[in-house]
């Protein structure tokens, strides 16, 4: 595996940055809570899957009470079109339980806690960390596991191996932004199939030969 030199991962990333100087999340919410149920929900499924199911319902359970309140077989009505529903329903009541008994309704800060929420793994817990409490995260879901080490940003083959990578070798500059570029990348042009070299803005700097 053949990985990007730090004069190459400079470039790259002053690339991104000035095609999209502020990336954002494609999920919509509304508080950190309704970002983090959209995380959650956005497991196996697409983020505009993920927001046509959650329009209606953040209008009303955009808190963990109110979410306790619509209940977990109300909630399935807004979700069933989300692979997996009824276990996401499941770990939403519980979590925003959690959320009321021991963080006084408040999303926390913190890798640790968030990891003990019903549902939440590591990649939940990063995205929320970095979109929500701007902190230098490395959030890897599958397209950043299969971009990355393709290319040449990072070497690994679980998102664990890759976040380290990742966070070892991106400039530090680049860094709060670096995982959204990443995946909208993966997500438009450097797709699993059909990847758009020709529309790359780095496809002079990638290491992989299709």
């Amino acid at each position: 595996m053949q990985l990007l030199t730090n004069e190459e991962m400079q470039l790259a990333f002053s690339r991104f940055q000035s095609q999209n100087p502020n990336p954002k999340s494609e999920l919509d919410y509304v508080n950190p809570f309704t970002l983090l149920v959209a995380v959650v929900l956005s497991a196996q499924a697409t983020d505009k899957g993920v927001n046509k199911a959650t329009k209606d319902l953040f209008k009303i359970a955009d808190s963990p009470q109110k979410m306790l309140e619509l209940g977990e077989e109300n909630l399935i009505t807004y979700i069933k079109s989300i692979g997996l529903y009824k276990n996401k329903a499941k770990n939403i009541i519980n979590l925003s339980k959690k959320l009321i008994s021991d963080y006084d309704s408040q999303v926390p800060d913190s890798m640790e806690d968030l990891m003990t929420l019903a549902g939440v793994g590591r990649k939940t817990a990063n995205v929320v960390l970095n979109v929500i409490f701007n902190k230098a995260t490395m959030p890897v879901d599958t397209h950043l596991l299969r971009v990355c080490p393709r290319v040449g940003f990072a070497q690994g083959n679980t998102p664990e191996s890759v976040e380290k990578s990742l966070l070892e070798r991106i400039p530090p500059e680049y860094m709060h932004d670096a995982h959204h570029w990443l995946l909208l990348h993966g997500r438009y042009v450097c797709m699993a199939k059909n990847q758009k070299c020709q529309e790359c803005i780095i496809s002079d700097l990638c290491k992989h030969n299709f």
